[in-house]
């Protein structure tokens, strides 16, 4: 009896001791990491200020202890308000909410998001994440500090789960911030602060085009880009159809040394006659080319090519055939990144590298290689070579928000309407065109000639 009461007493003290060493345990728990990744602190600030790449960096953390494990997000597109949620899988991981609640980023780099959590997994309350951006004098070099935070209260064990802080919160810090940092890796270090982006719905478009390819240079290119006109003016002329947009270049690929694009000019009716045969462009889809033009047609047994599909058939791609280089089909339309360019030609790339990055860090869904990327010459026929204006577009695909976050805080206005006088003038060949096939260009005088290098 006397081991009893012994064994109860000292049961009694040690509640006693914990109850008292629980009182003077701090009241709110503190854990952060930090590293320093190459990327400019807007990227970063735009990778992290929506949950639509949340997966991408956290998924594989929380999904390494429960494979099972549900994500979805929901809520605001970005910024406050955007949610994203995981729940289930193997363990019955109890339903977690994180939810933006502020984030702020000024011209300097500087800039901070906060996350505050809702979930019955992690004790305490006022849980929350808080993300520091900061450049370094290093150029293009961020700290990217990630802390988690909790208050306990007066309650005794949620102080005591604070030891526990080096297990889930620390984990899942410290392995998403090196995901954080292969996500950037992948994703191109440009700065698109200075464009204006929107999310503009295209319709689809019947089309005329014309696959072919140039040296990276910008004479070349414009002399492949006039021949290619002056094919699709004349088809034009024959089908007894008008130009009904600006000239459309898709890129197909742009190597090192050589640039795989299609011209192609929108036309007002969707039905061609050609040989007396009525064909429906609605039915057929311009389909990506990797190399200008069709597929070549397999040998005879004679060792000799077969004639050419004849014009009114399809061709290997897919796309109606209206004579040797002249195609047919229909753009599809849909969302699409947009971004303006004034100049030469030369600046398109660099517009295309921004709305990739763009689309990466907000976490836009597309497929550059089946849903191209492609510019309108918008700018009137007598701007100067260096003042011409383009409209740079990048598909997107799956769901995808009515506006960027310029559009909504009203810092990016809508589309402006096209001018007609943009195309009016195509009908008649280029002056370059006239020459391309002796390889002589006339240099327009508001070109500038030191400009060689295409895009």
């Amino acid at each position: 009896m006397t081991r009893v009461l012994e064994f109860i007493v000292a049961i009694i003290m040690v509640f006693i001791l914990a109850v008292i060493v629980g009182v003077f345990l701090p009241s709110h728990g503190h854990i952060q990491r930090s590293l320093s990744i190459s990327h400019d602190p807007h990227q970063i600030y735009d990778l992290l200020n929506n949950f639509r790449r949340f997966d991408d960096y956290a998924g594989p953390v929380l999904k390494a202890e429960d494979p099972g494990l549900q994500l979805g997000v929901s809520g605001a597109p970005y910024g406050p308000g955007a949610k994203v949620s995981w729940s289930g899988g193997v363990d019955h991981v109890e339903h977690t909410t994180l939810t933006n609640t502020s984030g702020h980023l000024d011209p300097t780099g500087n800039g901070q998001i906060v996350w505050s959590m809702e979930s019955g997994a992690w004790r305490g309350t006022n849980k929350q994440f808080t993300l520091d951006m900061e450049p370094t004098n290093s150029q293009r070099l961020t700290k990217l500090t990630w802390s988690y935070d909790v208050d306990y209260g007066w309650n005794l064990l949620d102080r005591y789960s604070q030891f526990f802080l080096r297990g889930a919160p620390d984990t899942l810090i410290q392995y998403s911030l090196n995901n954080v940092q292969n996500t950037l890796a992948s994703i191109p270090n440009v700065d698109y602060t200075k464009i204006n982006t929107r999310i503009v719905q295209t319709p689809p478009q019947a089309i005329l085009f014309v696959s072919t390819q140039a040296p990276r240079t910008l004479d070349d290119v414009d002399a492949a880009t006039a021949k290619a006109m002056g094919q699709i003016n004349a088809a034009i002329k024959k089908l007894g159809v008008h130009q009904s947009g600006p000239r459309i270049t898709l890129t197909t690929d742009y190597g090192d040394e050589n640039y795989v694009f299609d011209v192609a000019v929108p036309i007002d009716s969707s039905t061609l006659n050609i040989d007396g045969q009525s064909h429906d462009l609605s039915q057929i889809k311009a389909q990506p080319t990797n190399s200008p033009g069709s597929a070549p047609a397999a040998a005879t047994s004679a060792g000799t090519p077969p004639p050419a599909p004849a014009a009114g058939g399809t061709d290997a791609k897919g796309n109606l055939i209206v004579d040797a280089n002249v195609r047919a089909g229909t753009l599809p339309g849909g969302p699409a990144l947009e971004a303006d360019w004034e100049g030469t030609p030369a600046g398109i790339p660099l517009m295309r590298l921004a709305l990739k990055s763009y689309a990466l860090t907000h976490g836009y869904a597309f497929d550059d290689t089946t849903h191209r990327y492609y510019d309108e010459l918008v700018s009137l026929p007598n701007a100067a070579y260096d003042q011409q204006q383009f409209r740079v577009f990048l598909p997107l695909l799956g769901d995808v928000p009515q506006q960027t976050p310029e559009q909504a805080s009203g810092k990016v206005g809508a589309l402006p309407p096209l001018n007609p006088a943009a195309w009016s003038q195509a009908a008649a060949p280029a002056p370059a065109a006239q020459n391309a096939d002796n390889g002589k260009k006339p240099a327009p005088a508001k070109k500038p000639a030191a400009k060689k290098k295409h895009r």
